[in-house]
């Protein structure tokens, strides 16, 4: 699994751990359901924009994600890529629309490249908007527009969207004072949401399950009366 992301996911001071981060306790709840261990490589930083293009850009002084996936992903041939962007070029004041065709470039070559199951997260929810400047041109209204925008690029894509902004509700206590990050109870909300969101797509993450389980003594049994009720158990999927 390969994370590439903001600062939300490489993780800072407004967490006491690094393992509180949304991506690592995703990392966790993945291993809990798979017997082969799970590689997991965090490539979040801090005040990234997804390109050049992005206002936010020269302030970063960091290889934005447009200059840096071939490297940090699709070397990696990761099996589940997490793009989560939008956050950063929404408060610079990016133009929605070049925002979108820079993370669909970066989604369409990955897909081509290694073919892995990629998710795309919608903007965190956030509280302090003229905070930061140049950080400080977004607006909920805005967020929203990219949310929507992001929504469309995993359709075209058929990536899975997981919208982390309905998932923290709009709750600002689950956000940190300084307004941007969330804070760790945000982190496990955020982590969980994209959890549900693979595992109701993806059925391979209860395979070991099944195959502990239909050797007990309870499906048996429960199987067994099942059949009796004319209500036979069948895998549908």
């Amino acid at each position: 699994m390969v994370v590439m992301g903001e600062s939300t996911v490489e993780g800072g001071p407004w967490l006491q751990r690094k393992e509180e981060r949304w991506a690592d306790v995703l990392a966790r709840l993945i291993q809990q359901c798979q017997e082969t261990p799970l590689r997991y490589y965090n490539k979040g930083i801090g005040a990234n924009a997804i390109s050049p293009r992005s206002p936010g850009y020269e302030k970063s002084i960091k290889p934005s994600a447009l200059e840096r996936y071939r490297r940090d992903v699709i070397e990696l041939e990761p099996d589940l890529f997490i793009l989560a962007y939008g956050l950063n070029d929404m408060r610079a004041g990016m133009d929605v629309k070049e925002f979108s065709e820079d993370m669909e470039i970066i989604v369409r070559d990955v897909k081509e490249a290694c073919a892995p199951l990629t998710v795309l997260t919608t903007v965190y929810y956030m509280t302090g908007w003229r905070s930061y400047p140049p950080y400080d041109r977004g607006s909920p209204q805005i967020a929203r527009e990219y949310n929507e925008a992001i929504r469309r690029i995993g359709e075209r894509n058929r990536c899975i969207v997981s919208d982390v902004w309905d998932a923290e509700g709009e709750a600002d206590w689950l956000v940190n004072p300084d307004g941007v990050h969330a804070n760790t109870v945000g982190n496990l909300v955020i982590a969980h949401r994209v959890f549900r969101d693979i595992a109701v797509n993806c059925s391979c993450l209860t395979s070991s399950y099944f195959a502990r389980m239909m050797g007990t003594k309870w499906v048996r049994d429960t199987t067994a009366q099942r059949e009796r009720d004319g209500d036979p158990y069948r895998k549908t999927w």
